[in-house]
């Protein structure tokens, strides 16, 4: 019982390094409070602040199937305004563990967008 509750530590460790920190860094690289990944709905408010997309679109992001194209849409737009190319989504995508604290670690800014 002891080895099991070990192993979820270690698990909510991991998941806590491999992205709640990275995207709170991206979140805090955005100008935007990066305690907000912590909090759920708002969190996909935030994002969708980031990348200059209106609130609405997180009901489309609730629909069955749609949904799934508009978080791939919303997160290539993410790494688009981090400079970052399709290339990179398709890393998020397939490798997040990877891609996801590169992004928020590395050296990439986040690209305003013009108004």
């Amino acid at each position: 019982m002891e080895a099991l509750g070990l192993m979820l530590v270690v698990y909510l460790v991991v998941i806590i390094l491999l992205f709640i920190v990275p995207i709170w860094k991206l979140y805090e690289k955005a100008g935007q409070p990066g305690w907000a990944v912590l909090v759920p709905i708002y969190n996909i408010i935030i994002w969708l602040r980031i990348i200059g997309k209106p609130w609405w679109w997180l009901l489309l992001m609730m629909i069955p199937y749609v949904g799934l194209i508009w978080s791939i849409w919303s997160i290539n737009l993410l790494v688009k305004r981090f400079g970052k190319s399709e290339g990179y989504t398709v890393g998020i995508i397939f490798l997040g563990f990877i891609f996801v604290p590169m992004l928020g670690y590395g050296s990439s800014k986040y690209i305003p967008l013009e108004k």
